[in-house]
């Protein structure tokens, strides 16, 4: 049985990751080796992997999704920060308030709250 998934995203420059990931959306650093550094939570979770052919309302697939508690208060944090949005927060017929931002890394992540 799988017990975790973990994403791995390549950087020559680990320290791009913690403005967006752990000063916005509060990521905790639980290990740092030099070479590769965790961000993560001591939330609970199900195990997820996902599979589709669009992103929803025809939007591209997304890297990666972060549910939150409060997705207006990070879109507003990431505006601030000067990310770039590439889909506005909407509220979406299966019952979420998303929005899609470009992440320091150029990945494409949806930023979520279920309503």
């Amino acid at each position: 049985m799988v017990k975790r998934i973990i994403v791995n995203i390549k950087t020559n420059d680990l320290f791009k990751a913690d403005r967006f990931y752990q000063e916005i959306l509060g990521l905790d650093l639980l290990m740092d080796h030099g070479w590769i550094k965790t961000l993560g939570s001591d939330e609970e979770a199900k195990v997820q992997i996902s599979f589709a052919e669009q992103g929803g309302n025809d939007t591209e697939v997304p890297d990666l999704s972060i549910e939150v508690d409060a997705v207006d208060e990070i879109y507003h944090k990431m505006k601030e920060a000067g990310f770039k949005i590439i889909y506005e927060i909407t509220d979406e017929d299966w019952g979420v308030r998303r929005f899609f931002v470009q992440d320091p890394f150029g990945k494409l992540i949806n930023i979520l709250s279920h309503q």
